[in-house]
């Protein structure tokens, strides 16, 4: 490897291992086996090189979830599906909880940071046809409108269970937890309906 995925490779260490605030270019140096002008050569700032770091560890985590949101031919009951693939989500959150505290650190200052905003508003647009079909079998080909809600709820569902899960994990919902609540949910619903 060259000294820039050197960098890259130290920079993601760091964000794991610091947070994004508390990484220092002495750090990603450290880290890296690089030295500091090479930051400079390669990315300009440190904060340039932290958001290039980001942005690849989360795409790698976003291959990870596509995996893990990979479904069972057989599983035709789609709450069965749903619950399923939460808790396959669930065991991410909690191997990776590191970098998503890196992920919501970096949200707080999105005002500041535009490029980071524009490559996260993306991928996000990108992911809600892959939620929708993941989980509903909504094809945005067929049906895009529905695909953009569905693939829309389900990446808020993602950011604030991934959020319980930072913030109280002890008390975070489980895949069966999230099934069983849209279980009462849908129920309630149909009452409401007959009544």
């Amino acid at each position: 490897m060259g000294h820039r995925e050197d960098l890259l490779v130290g920079a993601k260490r760091c964000l794991i291992e610091k947070g994004y605030a508390r990484t220092t270019a002495r750090d990603i140096v450290a880290a890296s086996g690089t030295n500091l002008a090479s930051i400079g050569y390669h990315f300009g700032s440190k904060e340039a090189l932290l958001n290039e770091a980001l942005m690849q560890a989360t795409d790698e985590w976003g291959a990870e979830l596509t995996n893990a949101m990979t479904t069972d031919e057989q599983e035709t009951d789609t709450i069965e599906r749903f619950e399923n693939i939460w808790t396959r989500i669930v065991d991410l959150f909690t191997t990776h909880r590191q970098l998503w505290a890196a992920n919501f650190e970096i949200l707080a200052q999105i005002e500041h940071i535009p490029e980071v905003r524009h490559v996260l508003a993306s991928a996000g647009e990108q992911a809600r046809p892959g939620l929708a079909m993941q989980f509903q079998q909504i094809d945005a080909d067929v049906d895009e409108k529905s695909a953009k809600v569905v693939g829309s709820f389900h990446q808020a569902l993602l950011t604030g269970v991934m959020a319980q899960w930072l913030i109280d994990p002890d008390n975070a919902p489980s895949g069966h937890d999230l099934a069983q609540a849209l279980r009462i949910i849908l129920t309630e619903s149909k009452e409401h309906t007959a009544a």
